[in-house]
C-alpha cells in the first residue's frame, strides 16, 4: 500500500463542495472515481480541508491509499485523463510516509477572497469573484480587520451547521489588499471554522461600504451571537490558496 499526496486546483461551480455527497457533484467523489477507474481501487480521498459549494481551490492538498504500483508522475498524468471534462487538475503528486494525513498533518491553512469593485457585470469572472458594485474603502476594511486577528471566539462568525468543537480558533492573519477596482482579502489560520471566511469578509464588505465602522466589527466579535452578524459573503470568490505542513 502506498500512500500519495496530491495537489489539487479546482473550480467549484459545479460542484456541491468538496466532501463527497448524496445528492451532488463532489470535487472528492470525482478524484476517487477517476481512481477506480484506474486501479479498480475504491480508494478514500482525504483533504487538508472542506470547502462548500461554489468555492474554489488553488492549490488544495490530498492524499489517498493505493495498492496498484504506479509511479507518481503515472498516477498524476492518468488522474487528468481521467477527470476531465471535469474543472479539477491534479498538480502534482508524490509519494508519502504512510503517517502523512493531509488533513491531521496540517499546521495551517490559507484562504483568499476576491471581489471585484465595479458596477458593470463579470463576464469572464462569473461565479470566480464577488461583484460589489459599491464603492469600497479598502483601507477601512484593513484596519476594522485587525480586530479580528489573533484568539478569540467566533461564533459570530460561524455558520449554524459548523461542527467544530469549539468557536475559539486563532486567526494568524486578515490582510485586505487592494489593486484597482480588485480587492483580495488573505486569511490564514490553522483552522477555521464553517462559513468564517465568507462570514468576515461580508462584515468587511460593509466596512468597506460605509455602514459599518471599525467598532461595529468589534462588537459583532464580541457579541458571540450569530444574530448579530452582517452579512455573509457568497462563496463566488473563495479560493482555498494553501497549506501548511511545516516543512
Amino acid at each position: 500500500m502506498t500512500r500519495f499526496a496530491f495537489t489539487v486546483e479546482f473550480d467549484g461551480r459545479p460542484f456541491m463542495g468538496w466532501q463527497r455527497q448524496a445528492h451532488g457533484a463532489s470535487v472528492q467523489g470525482a478524484i476517487e472515481r477517476a481512481i477506480h477507474a484506474i486501479t479498480g481501487e475504491a480508494a478514500v480521498v482525504h483533504a487538508a480541508g472542506r470547502t462548500d459549494a461554489g468555492v474554489h481551490g488553488i492549490a488544495m492538498r490530498a492524499h489517498a491509499d493505493i495498492e496498484r504500483p504506479i509511479a507518481p508522475f503515472r498516477l498524476m498524468e492518468a488522474l487528468n485523463a481521467r477527470l476531465r471534462p471535469d474543472p479539477v487538475a491534479i498538480l502534482d503528486c508524490a509519494v508519502v510516509p504512510g503517517d502523512w494525513h493531509a488533513r491531521f498533518s496540517c499546521v495551517g491553512r490559507s484562504y483568499v477572497y476576491r471581489i471585484v469593485n465595479r458596477r458593470a457585470p463579470l463576464t469572464h469572472e462569473a461565479g470566480l469573484a464577488w461583484r460589489v458594485i459599491q464603492p469600497l474603502d479598502a483601507a477601512a476594511m484593513q484596519d476594522a480587520a485587525q480586530h479580528l486577528v489573533g484568539l478569540h471566539d467566533f461564533t459570530t462568525f460561524r455558520s449554524a451547521h459548523c461542527q467544530s468543537a469549539s468557536p475559539v480558533k486563532t486567526l494568524d492573519r486578515l490582510e485586505v489588499e487592494r489593486d484597482g477596482n480588485r480587492i483580495a482579502i488573505h486569511a490564514a489560520a490553522r483552522s477555521f471554522l464553517h462559513h468564517q471566511v465568507r462570514s468576515m469578509v461580508g462584515c468587511l464588505a460593509l466596512v468597506g461600504m460605509g455602514k459599518w465602522s471599525g467598532a461595529d466589527m468589534k462588537a459583532a466579535l464580541e457579541a458571540k451571537d450569530r444574530a448579530a452578524l452582517g452579512l455573509n459573503a457568497p462563496p463566488d470568490g473563495l479560493y482555498f490558496v494553501a497549506a501548511d505542513y511545516g516543512d
